[in-house]
């Protein structure tokens, strides 16, 4: 098997160029959720991510319309995405409800955490 033609897929749906796949995901992997101490990717906030030249949308939600973190996460993707994507890149976050958020969204480490 050749490990080198394309990453592990990420745990969110990812349209875009397969070089900035990875670097995307690890950004996204250091915002975290401060209400569960748990990244956004684990957590299952990240719905969908379309890369196209000059600009990146992420498609997220939070575990509920009324999380009072909401401002802070956001402003977190928005840091950790411009550190990795080319100068100039537009980032859109767009923050969706439906689907709803439900537990069985997060990963089976976020799952561990939280004791579930």
């Amino acid at each position: 098997m050749d490990n080198h033609s394309h990453p592990a897929p990420a745990p969110f749906a990812y349209d875009g160029p397969v070089p900035l796949q990875a670097p995307i995901l690890t950004a996204l992997r250091r915002v975290v959720d401060p209400e569960v101490a748990l990244n956004i990717v684990d957590v299952g906030l990240v719905y969908a991510v379309t890369a196209r030249p000059g600009e990146v949308h992420v498609r997220m939600t939070m575990t509920s319309a009324a999380c009072p973190v909401a401002d802070v996460i956001m402003e977190d993707v928005q840091w950790e995405l411009s550190q990795v994507l080319p100068e100039g890149t537009r980032i859109d976050l767009e923050l969706v409800w439906e689907p709803p958020w439900s537990p069985d969204r997060m990963s089976e480490r976020a799952k561990g955490f939280m004791g579930w």
